[in-house]
């Protein structure tokens, strides 16, 4: 553009200096015949001046000239215009670099602290899946140490059922809860009434029992004494309390002494008149109270070790 310019300021100068010569060359011989002409030489002077000031050519470069500065001045508040917006657009850019640069860099600070928050959050994930693998390899280990436990239970419900076949269901009964065995005795077929003294027929029935468990070792036994709500108060016994601890006390001494269960596998409770599996306003439901009930359960040993296992 700016070259441009100067090529026009050029070309406008040349005809500029042509027209000033062209008007010298005229006022020197319109002079020169002013001064050594006559009269008829001065009127042909005047005529030839005529003819030339009102020739086509020197018409056409007067106007020439003239669109030519007219360009010029129209090319020249153009460039001033334009070199206002160029310095306005360096002056952006500048501003606009800047900001740029100021971004880059924070975005660079920001990427890299994502960076840093995702390995945490893999070393985190690492952690917590491995802490997973070894919470369910435990859980597998229990649910196998549960499963065989379970198994041992419904082979014990039905050996032991199969061993008391021989006694009628208000004598004893034999069901499987909980994850464990319950065998119920009456006290019809255990003891007299308010006596702590197994009868005989109760202690066939304990002994079948006793064969059953001696070879099933891996098996604990609760011996829990129950009563009816029926106050006793004895020389023996101060209440039901009292007897139904002792009637359980007795079943653990013949089971221990008689038929050689271990006695570390062996526990008594009196629990009276609080646990009563019948309401006791009827003859029938006190009977069903009146029980001793012996509770086999697997030992916990193996599933209390993977617990506390770490």
């Amino acid at each position: 553009m700016y070259t441009l310019f100067l090529s026009i300021n050029t070309f406008i100068s040349e005809r500029r200096n042509m027209l000033h010569r062209i008007s010298v060359i005229v006022f020197v011989n319109v002079l020169s015949f002013l001064i050594v002409g006559d009269c008829k030489a001065q009127n042909g002077l005047k005529k030839k001046l005529i003819e030339l000031t009102t020739s086509q050519r020197y018409k056409d470069a007067i106007v020439e000239r003239d669109e030519l500065c007219n360009k010029s001045k129209a090319l020249a508040a153009d460039t001033t215009k334009l070199g206002s917006q160029l310095r306005k657009a360096q002056a952006d850019y500048k501003a606009l670099n800047q900001e740029y640069e100021s971004l880059s860099s924070t975005s660079d600070m920001q990427v890299s602290k994502l960076n840093e928050d995702l390995k945490n959050k893999s070393r985190e994930l690492e952690k917590k899946e491995a802490l997973l693998k070894e919470r369910e390899q435990k859980l597998r280990e229990m649910q196998s140490v549960i499963a065989r436990q379970d198994s041992l239970v419904n082979g014990l419900n039905t050996i032991v059922k199969n061993a008391l076949l021989g006694f009628n269901p208000d004598e004893l009964t034999v069901e499987m809860k909980n994850g464990k065995v319950y065998v119920s005795m009456s006290d019809k077929l255990l003891f007299k009434s308010g006596s702590a003294d197994v009868e005989a027929k109760g202690k066939d029935a304990l002994k079948k029992l006793a064969e059953v468990l001696n070879k099933n070792t891996e098996v604990d036994i609760l011996i829990e004494g129950h009563t009816d709500n029926v106050p006793i108060k004895t020389a023996v016994y101060k209440d039901n309390w009292d007897l139904s601890a002792a009637r359980a006390t007795s079943v653990v001494r013949l089971l221990t002494d008689d038929y050689k269960i271990e006695p570390k596998r062996l526990t008594a409770s009196g629990k009276g008149e609080f646990f009563p599996v019948a309401p006791n306003q009827t003859a029938e439901g006190k009977a069903k109270n009146r029980r001793t009930e012996i509770i086999l359960s697997p030992k916990l040993d193996e599933l209390f070790k993977l617990i506390q296992k770490k």
